[in-house]
């Protein structure tokens, strides 16, 4: 598997390798003596799967806050998804900048988002499905969001005007939730 880093050290693309013949193709696309050896020691404990019907449905921007704090590995197992991660930790240097990266089905690429960060993705494609990897199970009390369109952010997504759960539409500004998490403390 390839590791690769993002501008935001902490967020990696991960690419596994893939093994096709006159069928098609297989990948691994986790192993954890393999990720261990590599840093990625993490005890995935719930796996979710998201499809979303239209191109332009955005999910996000997600956190779930200490003492639940989550762990991501996030593919694109059906179509394209511009996929996204916030460092939202006070005290960290990279504090509010953000990657996207194009995650897709052809491309194989998958994004760990560490705790510590917001996630988030619009779908590029219609009949787009997510699967991804936590590191602890979901918790409402934990559950947190912020707006997708925040200006402090500056992200672009891509549309102006996305499919949006209620949800998602409500959340919060970044200034407004706190400081749920701090640099160099581990959830």
């Amino acid at each position: 598997m390839q590791i690769d880093p993002t501008a935001l050290p902490e967020v990696l693309i991960l690419t596994p390798r893939r093994f096709g013949d006159a069928r098609g193709w297989f990948m691994e696309t986790w192993n954890a003596a393999r990720m261990a050896d590599a840093g990625l020691d993490l005890p995935w404990v719930q796996d979710n799967h998201s499809f979303s019907a239209a191109k332009g449905t955005l999910r996000g921007l997600h956190f779930q806050s200490p003492p639940r704090a989550q762990d991501k590995l996030v593919r694109c197992s059906k179509g394209a998804i511009l996929d996204v991660a916030v460092d939202i930790r006070s005290g960290s240097p990279t504090y509010g900048q953000h990657v996207a990266v194009e995650l897709t089905a052809d491309n194989g690429r998958q994004l760990f988002v560490p705790k510590g960060f917001l996630h988030g993705f619009v779908t590029l494609t219609a009949d787009t499905e997510v699967q991804y990897k936590c590191s602890d199970l979901y918790s409402p009390e934990n559950d947190g969001a912020v707006r997708w369109d925040d200006p402090a952010l500056g992200i672009d997504w891509g549309t102006a005007s996305p499919i949006l759960s209620d949800k998602d539409a409500r959340a919060p500004l970044l200034a407004d939730i706190g400081q749920p998490f701090r640099h160099g403390v581990s959830e």
